[in-house]
């Protein structure tokens, strides 16, 4: 097996060569500016990639990603993040993005052990222990994991709007625009969550609306879209399979000791 990935590189100088031709001088462009108008927090799956989804180009979107989508305030990564497109770049929308399928979130809705990520989804369970009363009212995994997807979206885009870094933008009347959504493995579709927070004075009924609305949904809506994908002919890879995001839907499998 090749171990000096030449082909990612002929990939990459063939992209760049596509760009060019169409958009002339774009790189130099790109060198002299970035003004990005969105950070997207999203997960790291690499099924969910930000530019692409959204069809944008590079320097449209500033990007942070991490397991599930998590975004917590002990966390500085996230937060530098989050501060130097806000004060720096002057991003006007702050979307956090989590999708169907999600094996972070399936780990945490199933008390599965990955590893070192398990004091991570710690996060996710909070979201799952906050609404267990719900989720233990649907009925099925499969509605309860769509659910915990969206669930876990409006928490994390909570999360952002309590943060200092975002509640100084606000006091200061800059705008940033806070947006939940969720992303569909088995369409390649966007769905607003419709927790959009313009300022402090919006958050709780932003919430409250958003939280209704899962409640209504139950699951169900993200099932319907997957079954509507499939009598399509969609490709078969359900995003509520037990598999999924960065292998933390199941643990590899280790040889046993002294084997070859």
């Amino acid at each position: 097996m090749p171990y000096r990935l030449h082909d990612l590189f002929e990939r990459n100088r063939q992209w760049a060569r596509e760009v060019e031709a169409e958009r002339p001088g774009f790189f130099t462009k790109l060198l002299a500016q970035q003004e990005p108008q969105y950070l997207w927090i999203g997960c790291a799956d690499s099924r969910v990639p930000a530019n692409e989804i959204l069809g944008l180009l590079p320097g449209d979107v500033f990007v942070h990603r991490n397991v599930a989508n998590v975004v917590v305030h002990s966390d500085l990564n996230a937060l530098s993040v989050m501060q130097y497109a806000i004060d720096q770049l002057h991003v006007r929308h702050l979307i956090v993005v989590g999708h169907y399928g999600c094996g972070g979130v399936t780990a945490a809705l199933h008390d599965r052990r990955v590893g070192l990520a398990d004091n991570w989804l710690r996060h996710v369970k909070d979201v799952r222990h906050k609404h267990r009363a719900f989720l233990d009212r649907l009925p099925d995994d499969a509605r309860r994991l769509a659910a915990l997807c969206e669930l876990n979206v409006l928490e994390q885009s909570l999360n952002a709007c309590e943060t200092t870094v975002v509640q100084d933008a606000w006091s200061r009347g800059q705008v940033v625009v806070v947006h939940g959504w969720v992303y569909g493995l088995h369409n390649g579709l966007l769905e607003d969550l419709e927790m959009t927070v313009r300022g402090p004075g919006e958050v709780a009924a932003a919430y409250d609306r958003a939280l209704a609305a899962i409640h209504l949904r139950g699951g169900a809506s993200a099932l319907a879209a997957q079954a509507s994908a499939a009598q399509a002919g969609a490709a078969p890879a359900a995003p509520f399979s037990e598999a999924p995001c960065a292998a933390l839907a199941a643990p590899a499998v280790r040889p046993a000791p002294g084997a070859a």
